[in-house]
């Protein structure tokens, strides 16, 4: 599994470059935006670890800017910021979570296992959806390429956006607390706001929905949580 961190400071990428490789993984870095952009346009890699505040380029238009290119690696941004908006900007540009500084390694750690596990590559080679496809309305959903498309476009998905459409796909008619998609979905339950799950819906009804304020697939059961009707 190979990993491209990227961020500025020195002592953090010997220390969280360190723990990663004697995890197993292969780490790639980049000390600044630019570069880490270019890197992760060129290369492939399995999970972004990306800073917000980095020099010649910041963390949220990296990662708008991947999305924005088709590229949708997995994205774990970290951010000294502790203000939810920051958080749901993030999440909202494409990242599929995110750890506030100071962290503890063991957190990251669980985060980076969560979305390598849960990924759509992965998820096409494990446990992944009963059959290969799936259609509702004018969308497909090619699970085995972890490809959408909408009036047969191409749909652009952040990795966690593909993997909560396949579990309410996999799982339609049921409802599902925000709880429960937390630790279904995303892999953990220690999170310190449930706005991730709504931030998530959202994208996802801006994207698949004909009518988002309004709609017909990707439901609100209030009270209770989100369930798939189709």
């Amino acid at each position: 599994m190979r990993i491209l961190l990227v961020e500025d400071e020195e002592g953090l990428v010997i220390t969280l470059s360190d723990r990663l490789r004697s995890e197993g993984f292969d780490v790639v870095s980049a000390s600044d935006g630019a570069s880490g952009f270019q890197k992760a346009c060129d290369e492939r890699f399995d999970l972004i670890v990306l800073d917000v505040m980095l020099p010649k380029k910041n963390g949220y238009d990296v990662c708008r800017d991947l999305r924005q290119k088709g590229v949708s690696t997995p994205v774990l941004m970290l951010t000294a910021k502790g203000e939810t908006i920051d958080k749901v900007l993030g999440l909202k540009l494409g990242a599929d979570d995110y750890l506030t500084k100071p962290f503890e390694m063991i957190e990251l750690l669980a985060r980076v296992e969560a979305l390598l596990r849960r990924s759509p590559a992965n998820a096409a080679n494990g446990n992944g959806a009963s059959a290969e496809a799936y259609r509702f309305g004018s969308v497909s959903v090619d699970f085995k390429r972890a490809e959408v498309r909408k009036d047969d476009s191409p749909v652009e998905l952040s990795a966690m956006e593909f993997k909560l459409l396949q579990f309410l796909i996999e799982n339609r008619g049921h409802v599902h607390s925000r709880d429960h998609l937390l630790d279904e979905v995303w892999g953990y339950d220690a999170m310190p706001s449930t706005r991730t799950v709504d931030v998530h819906i959202a994208w996802l009804r801006q994207k698949l929905e004909e009518n988002p304020k309004h709609p017909h697939f990707i439901q609100t059961v209030h009270g209770l949580g989100y369930k798939f009707a189709a």
